[in-house]
């Protein structure tokens, strides 16, 4: 069974940076998918980035070109830097991953990291 933790999390003003790691117990090249959500005050969970486990990498539109994505293999370690944050950044990320057909559909949800955005 594969879990995540997530850490990094912070308040941080408008137009700041923060940088989230999620340690993951597997190993991720190959096997494993490594996405971050994010839940904001009062709205749904959504899709903030994904490392898929060749390296293909997909972000929401409206974190693009905001926040990168990265993998650390010898680590099994998903960063998600964010840079230029704005208020509605602000939320719980949470750290998911998900194992190829191989693994059974083996997945797991961090716990969270909270960001908060503000002045």
């Amino acid at each position: 069974q594969v879990h995540v933790v997530e850490s990094g999390g912070g308040l941080v003003q408008p137009g700041g940076s923060l940088r989230l790691s999620c340690e993951v117990s597997e190993t991720i090249y190959g096997i494993y998918t490594v996405a971050w959500y994010r839940q904001g005050p009062g709205k749904e969970r959504e899709f903030v980035a994904e490392m898929g486990p060749f390296g293909r990498q997909r972000l929401a539109n409206s974190v693009a070109g905001r926040f990168t994505i990265s993998r650390d293999s010898t680590m099994n370690i998903v960063k998600l830097q964010m840079t230029r944050l704005k208020p509605e950044d602000t939320g719980v990320y949470y750290c998911y991953a998900k194992g190829e057909s191989s693994t059974g559909g083996d997945e797991s949800w961090g716990q969270g990291t909270q960001v908060t955005v503000s002045t």
